[in-house]
Order: C-alpha cells, then sequence, then structure tokens
C-alpha cells in the first residue's frame, strides 16, 4: 500500500508534513463548499479517517467551507479528534459567508480574531498549526490584515502564519510583519501563470512552501476534477499505468522539493489515488514533454 509519505516531507515552520495532503473544500457537498448537499455524513468522515490511515498529516480546511448540512471543521473534528499528534490542520481566513451560506463584505482587520476563533471552535483546539490570510480582491496592501493577524500568533492562538491568492509583493509585505511558512496560490500544469510562477521560484528560493490548489482541477476550479486532460498528461499517463489525475498531482510535486499538493475528494477511492500519486517518478523525458505542452497553453 502507498502512503504520503513516498511523496517526501517539507516542514511548515517547526512542523514537517508530508507533501502529500488533503484538501477539505470538497467534503461538505456533491459540488463546491457552497453548492449542493452532501449525499451522507459517514463517507466523508471515512475519507477522513483513511486518509490518515494512508500517511495524510496536512489537511487544509477553512470554517467558511460550509454547505446546508456539514461543515468541513466539523467533520476534520468528528472524524480525527483526539487528533493525531504529527497531525498539522492548516485553515484560512479572510473571506466572509453568512450563515444562509451568501458570500458577505471580506473581513476586515479587527474581524480576524473572531475568525480565528470560530475555526479553534469548530475544530476543538486551544490553537492553530497554521492560517493563511486569504487576499481578497479589495485588498491591496495586506499590512493591516496580516498584523492583525501576527498579534494574534504573539498571544499564542496561531503557530504559523501563510498567504493565499497574493503576489510576490503581498508576500514581501508580509514579511516586514511576520514570518510566513507557506503561500497557497493556484496552479496547475494546464493553467500558466507568470504571477505563480514567479511565486514558485522566490518561494524556493526562500524556504517557503509552496501550495496550489486546484492542481488537479484545472480549470474546473471548485467545480472538481477536470476531465479536460491534454494529450500528453494523457500519453505520459498510460507510460505509467496511472490516470491524468495522478500525473497532475505528481507533475506538480516535480516542481520543487518545497511544493505541497492537497487534492480534495469526498470518494474514498479516489483518496487512494491521489496518495498513490506521490510515488510516481517522471522522467527528465516526461518532464520536458509536460513542461512544452505547458509553455504551448501560454500561447
Amino acid at each position: 500500500m502507498i502512503t504520503a509519505d513516498a511523496a517526501g516531507t517539507w516542514k511548515l515552520g517547526d512542523l514537517p508534513v508530508h507533501r502529500l495532503g488533503f484538501g477539505a473544500m470538497r467534503l461538505t457537498g456533491s459540488a463546491a463548499f457552497h453548492h449542493g448537499t452532501p449525499s451522507d455524513r459517514d463517507t466523508p468522515i471515512a475519507v477522513l479517517r483513511k486518509a490518515v490511515d494512508l500517511g495524510v498529516n496536512h489537511i487544509d480546511t477553512a470554517a467558511f467551507y460550509f454547505s446546508s448540512l456539514r461543515s468541513a471543521n466539523e467533520l476534520i473534528n468528528s472524524a480525527l479528534a483526539p487528533y493525531p499528534d504529527d497531525l498539522v490542520i492548516v485553515t484560512k481566513v479572510g473571506p466572509h459567508r453568512t450563515y444562509d451560506g451568501e458570500w458577505g463584505t471580506s473581513a476586515r482587520p479587527e474581524e480576524l480574531r473572531g475568525h480565528v476563533e470560530e475555526n479553534l471552535r469548530q475544530l476543538g483546539r486551544d490553537h492553530l498549526d497554521v492560517v493563511n490570510l486569504r487576499r481578497m480582491p479589495n485588498y491591496d496592501s495586506i499590512a493591516e490584515h496580516f498584523g492583525a493577524l501576527a498579534e494574534l500568533r504573539e498571544a499564542g492562538l496561531i503557530r504559523h502564519l501563510g498567504l493565499s491568492n497574493v503576489e510576490a509583493r503581498h508576500l514581501a509585505e508580509a514579511q516586514a510583519i511576520a514570518p510566513v511558512v507557506c503561500v497557497q496560490n493556484r496552479y496547475a500544469i494546464d493553467r500558466p501563470d507568470p504571477t505563480a510562477d514567479e511565486l514558485l521560484r522566490i518561494c524556493g528560493e526562500q524556504g517557503v512552501a509552496f501550495v496550489p490548489f486546484y492542481a488537479v482541477a484545472g480549470e474546473s476550479g471548485e467545480r472538481g476534477a477536470t476531465t479536460a486532460h491534454d494529450e500528453d498528461v494523457r500519453a505520459v499517463a498510460r507510460a505509467h499505468g496511472a490516470s491524468p489525475a495522478q500525473i497532475r498531482i505528481a507533475w506538480t510535486l516535480h516542481q520543487g522539493s518545497h511544493v505541497l499538493v492537497i487534492p480534495g475528494t469526498g470518494n474514498p477511492e479516489h483518496l487512494a489515488q491521489n496518495v498513490a500519486a506521490g510515488a510516481i517518478r517522471l522522467t527528465d523525458q516526461e518532464l520536458d514533454r509536460l513542461s512544452a505542452s505547458r509553455s504551448s497553453a501560454e500561447r
């Protein structure tokens, strides 16, 4: 049985994690976290427990991941508490949703403490391992918001800080306030993005984890795993006896030892396949072929 340690390890600050983690967004419903209703409660709980059994020790979540019946944080708490000593739970704050699921205005800096405390309550924790500030479109500067989180870190509510949906200038702005252990941005083999490429490089130079989201979903985004795979991806998949989704994960992991992946699923079979992708080793020729395909997509 292939487990998550096949992908190697990285440290989020002083917290070691396997580079192949799990994203909890899709646990709450059949579509994205703000659409649909989960068919049952037992399946997502079983997926979470199986993830830990397969060696996953990095789970990405947020208090705003909820549907009409389920909250990702509540599922994590129910499935995994008391938590394994090596489990690192990463959450994010910034966006705001009302209890009926509608998106509200993005949080003001003084509201972030409430968001952190809500995550603490739902997860049943006395501190959060890592909190990412999710930059909203109306944040030109993140200094005030990140500064508010840095104060909560000093108060002991947060162990480490990260960023999501940012540019290089935001990373520099945050690092002038407090250490940043990870950057979570959209990044996929079929979605060329110079901003993401620059951040991936800078993070590698600085020893900061780069954590792509939608690496498997591609342009499908929140709707789930894409079925639109380039022929080069399909050809490499055939050569390895793997699925195109597994090759997308493997390619992402090959972009640097500091790159972590957090594919999410509510399907136990897909979970095992995602974890197994951490053991796929692509040849230089295959990487060149996939990179050339990505470059052509950019044009």
